[in-house]
């Protein structure tokens, strides 16, 4: 089992958690191996860091049992099924098109064919041949070309851009099939950011999803990015976008988290401060995602990614009791902001969530005091 000495040299290595670790006053200590008083993730039901799914933020087993089926068989007909009877404007369908695609893209990264074997995701090139009307294949096809820019290739080179732009006209390709539909708009959001928009171009594109979903939280975390200072906007530009869309955010819904994930966005590279988390700016931004967690539908496919991030500042902020709310709501799934930054996602939740256990214990709390 995890415990608190080998957190502690993770922390001080790679998480730069070690103020929350040594503060003596919050009563977190060093502890030998076996020692008894040693944090146990598992007395709160918690499952084990190899048992974590890395591929979605929250469950969604309908996706997991296609995708299943579509690996298996390489015959994507489920997959185009399920598109089809999912909500072209929700939440749901733009994740459903996200992890298709990755699950292609991820096949031919690991099998990309040769004189004996073919490539992987050979199902999505025969879901666009068989059926090239098909405005799910189509979206699909065009969010698999955007990962594979960004995953293969380096912003900026001949081969990022070729991919971009073949990316951008499968986009036009999809909008075509199905003139409602935000998916491909917002999956041009990514082109954008690539290929350098400029902020016209970028409003004109933004506008057309704006018209046709304009409380989609999907489609507001990507044109953050283009507004963030290490892309096309900055500190300010990219703040004022994530308030006014948590102030016009309609009741019950996920926009109020914009400004967390916008300083999220900002963070300083290296900080080592404990102070910072409990700042004016940070306590504003976590107390409106928390809002917003409390106020939201309890099946809102976003739900997921809010309080994994909520749970990435409550554990820097030394909000135990908070962070161990979200842990409960989350656990099992950790595809999703800030662990999927990380070379190995599942590590990293699983150590702030042991540090969370930590923290909750070290302050009077027990698996039995932790509301469910």
């Amino acid at each position: 089992m995890e415990i608190l000495w080998v957190l502690m040299a993770l922390l001080m290595i790679g998480f730069a958690l070690g103020p929350i670790m040594m503060r003596r006053r919050a009563g977190i200590q060093q502890v030998a191996p076996g020692d008894p008083d040693a944090a146990d993730p598992a007395n709160y039901g918690f499952l084990r860091q190899e048992e974590l799914d890395i591929r979605m933020p929250g469950p969604d087993q309908d996706l997991l049992e296609v995708l299943d089926l579509v690996q298996r068989t390489q015959d994507y007909r489920a997959a185009s099924q399920l598109l089809a009877g999912t909500e072209a404007e929700g939440e749901l369908r733009w994740q459903r098109v996200q992890a298709f695609a990755g699950a292609a893209s991820l096949e031919l990264q690991r099998r990309p064919g040769g004189v004996s074997d073919s490539p992987g995701g050979q199902w999505l090139r025969v879901w666009r041949t068989e059926q090239a009307k098909d405005a799910g294949g189509a979206a699909v096809h065009a969010e698999f070309l955007v990962q594979q820019a960004w995953r293969t290739s380096a912003p900026g080179t001949d081969e990022f851009r070729i991919i971009m732009e073949e990316a951008r006209a499968a986009c036009g390709d999809a909008a075509l099939l199905a003139p409602g539909d935000p998916i491909p708009y917002i999956i041009e959001l990514s082109v954008a950011r690539g290929l350098a928009y400029s902020q016209p171009e970028f409003e004109k594109l933004w506008l057309k999803i704006l018209d046709r979903a304009p409380a989609h939280m999907g489609a507001h975390l990507a044109a953050l990015h283009y507004w963030c200072e290490k892309w096309h906007g900055s500190r300010e530009t990219a703040y004022a976008f994530a308030e006014a869309a948590a102030a016009r955010a309609p009741q019950g819904s996920l926009l109020a988290a914009m400004p967390l994930f916008a300083v999220f966005e900002h963070l300083p590279e290296v900080n080592l401060v404990s102070g910072f988390y409990q700042s004016e700016v940070v306590t504003r931004a976590v107390h409106g995602a928390l809002f917003a967690v409390h106020s939201a539908r309890s099946d809102d496919p976003m739900l997921a990614h809010v309080r994994h991030l909520l749970v990435f500042f409550l554990v820097r902020g030394e909000r135990w009791a908070e962070a161990m709310s979200q842990l409960v709501h989350v656990d099992g799934h950790v595809g999703a902001l800030p662990w999927t930054l990380t070379a190995d996602p599942a590590a990293d939740y699983a150590v702030y969530r042991a540090v969370a256990v930590a923290g909750y214990e070290a302050n009077g709390g027990n698996p039995a005091t932790l509301p469910h």
